[in-house]
């Protein structure tokens, strides 16, 4: 994977969080700092993930770095963090890990003999990756939303 890759899959990150805030129906002020929160988190993850960190602490700094962005963002925007933290943050989730734990699932039930215990561990493994990067992204949201913010968005006072 090279930088012309990341940039595009940073790119795609960031029409995804669009797609999904217009599904979430946010105001149409929000959706290109939604596209930049979006493109920053897959930007950072994909970058992560070529410099050889492990899926589930890129996922986290993505997230951390979404959550971090959408306070300020939030207060030039006059809307809530989460209408940009939760669509932007969205791309990122580990679909591949998900469909291959539920094709697993799906083979344990007409398997016999020695790939029984191939497929459970493929299995295992594949819906511990899904459940911590979920988890990682829920913590990279939330985290900052709980520590930088003590009041109202509209009462903090930038200097």
């Amino acid at each position: 994977m090279d930088w012309i890759t990341i940039l595009a899959k940073a790119f795609w990150c960031g029409w995804g969080a669009v797609g999904f805030g217009i599904l979430f129906n946010v105001p149409l002020r929000t959706l290109f700092a939604i596209w930049i929160c979006g493109a920053l988190g897959g930007f950072l993850k994909f970058n992560l993930l070529l410099l050889g960190a492990g899926v589930v602490s890129a996922s986290f700094a993505g997230a951390l770095a979404i959550g971090i962005s959408s306070i300020p963002t939030a207060h030039f925007r006059h809307a809530p963090p989460m209408v940009f933290a939760i669509p932007s943050v969205i791309p990122l989730i580990p679909g591949v890990f998900a469909y291959r734990t539920m094709l697993g699932l799906i083979k344990l039930t007409g398997a016999i003999g020695p790939d029984y215990q191939a497929i459970i561990s493929d299995t295992v493994n594949n819906g511990a990756k899904t459940l911590f990067v979920i988890m990682s992204l829920a913590m990279g949201v939330a985290v900052p939303m709980h520590l930088m913010r003590k009041e109202s968005v509209k009462n903090i006072r930038l200097r």
